[in-house]
């Protein structure tokens, strides 16, 4: 019963959850900042973001009725999730576009809802995916990257302190959003008959082009949201 406690009072907000102030997301920001454009962590950090995009792919697939088999991540930034159904139709579209934009929709939820104080729900939510996604990990680097952010997550969780969660969150969220936009850039930049748009574009019929303006403005949204809520923390 003990046990249940402890694991109850790490899933729910705080009722004296603190606010988001400037002084602290200044630092996050700047913090954030230097993890994408520092190459040695930039390196590292990509992975997570390949990790998200590959579980979007799965988590939408799932949730269209195909079968999720196991993914993969690459030490080059890429990655392969497995989904089994319908050869075609809208399912498998939808499971397809999900890759690019997953990154970042989810790292505009960490940003939003870490600001609003629901830090605890959001990391047991993301420690049940983590732990979920390890069932279907098929390589030894996907393997090491889910764990090390199964770690990472569990030990932000268990030793709960609201306001180092929030801004780890915050952070995390800014990373995965500059890191959505880091990836779609090499795919703009280079569009393969494998890649995600490629792929749309020969499932449907609709140009490369046109999948390529749909993820930009997917990643506009996302960040707009984010720098409509920086900005109300820092006017306060």
């Amino acid at each position: 019963m003990d046990l249940l406690t402890e694991i109850t009072g790490r899933a729910v907000p705080s009722a004296r959850a603190p606010q988001l102030a400037a002084p602290g997301l200044l630092a996050v920001l700047a913090l954030a900042a230097v993890a994408v454009a520092w190459w040695p962590a930039w390196r590292v950090l990509r992975l997570v973001v390949t990790l998200v995009h590959e579980l979007g792919h799965a988590v939408v697939g799932v949730a269209v009725g195909r079968r999720f088999r196991g993914f993969v991540l690459r030490a080059d930034m890429s990655g392969h999730a497995v989904t089994v159904g319908r050869p075609s139709g809208p399912g498998l579209v939808v499971t397809t576009w999900a890759g690019y934009p997953a990154p970042a929709l989810l790292g505009m939820l960490l940003v939003w809802l870490a600001a609003k104080g629901w830090t605890a729900p959001v990391l047991t939510a993301l420690l049940a995916g983590l732990l979920v996604a390890l069932v279907f990990v098929r390589s030894a680097l996907t393997g090491l990257v889910v764990v090390g952010s199964l770690a990472g997550v569990a030990a932000l969780w268990w030793w709960r302190e609201d306001g180092l969660q929030q801004h780890v969150l915050v952070g995390t969220g800014l990373v995965l959003l500059a890191g959505a936009w880091r990836h779609l850039a090499s795919v703009l930049r280079r569009v393969g008959p494998s890649s995600d748009p490629g792929a749309l574009a020969r499932l449907t019929g609709i140009p490369v082009l046109v999948w390529q303006v749909g993820f930009v403005a997917v990643l506009a949204l996302a960040s707009w949201i984010v720098g409509s809520e920086v900005l109300t923390v820092l006017s306060r």
